[in-house]
């Protein structure tokens, strides 16, 4: 099962704005914001925050509900 937990990639996608962008701003990575948007791994609440409040959304919204395919 593929599971997405955040939908970081497609609020950058949305608002055109770069990982790369993301990582500077946020004092990380290149591969760990990578890791994020490619749900490799999650970003702890507090980054969480940040990324939002980066790209002006609720934090709700970069996180994905389970879509249940019954």
């Amino acid at each position: 099962i593929n599971m997405k937990l955040n939908r970081i990639k497609e609020v950058l996608e949305e608002k055109g704005i770069s990982q790369t962008w993301l990582a500077k701003k946020l004092d990380k990575s290149f591969s760990t914001v990578n890791s994020y948007v490619c749900n490799r791994s999650q970003p702890n609440l507090e980054t969480l925050l940040e990324i939002s409040k980066l790209l002006s959304v609720e934090m709700k919204d970069l996180i994905s509900e389970p879509v249940d395919n019954k």
